[in-house]
């Protein structure tokens, strides 16, 4: 089974429209690395898209598993926002990680909260 997962930031306080805009941009952002990167998306897309939204505390830990997914070799994409509504430019918001199979992301996010 393969999925994406979404890490967003849970010291930022967005609104709901905020928070859509940014997961949508880390879904894209990341399937886009693993398409170039020769994920397996074509059995992610035929699998229905799995994603997972999950939490974590700020931005350093955002960071450091985007480090850690870059370690393990799994497409990610971090989030920086244009600046143009709610966020300073240059914030950073979340983190997109996959598709790529479950067990492999779960080595990175596994013991993350969902998002609620």
């Amino acid at each position: 089974m393969y999925k994406q997962v979404i890490v967003v930031r849970g010291d930022l306080k967005l609104s709901r429209g905020k928070l859509a805009a940014q997961v949508a941009h880390a879904s894209l952002g990341a399937f886009l690395r693993a398409k170039e990167s020769g994920a397996p998306v074509e059995e992610w897309l035929r699998e229905g898209q799995k994603k997972v939204v999950l939490k974590c505390k700020d931005k350093e830990e955002l960071l450091e598993l985007h480090e850690l997914a870059k370690r393990r070799g799994l497409p990610s994409f971090l989030v920086r926002d244009a600046g143009l509504t709610e966020l300073e430019p240059g914030t950073v918001t979340c983190l997109g990680i996959g598709p790529e199979r479950e067990e492999e992301i779960d080595r990175v996010t596994g013991d993350l909260p969902l998002l609620r």
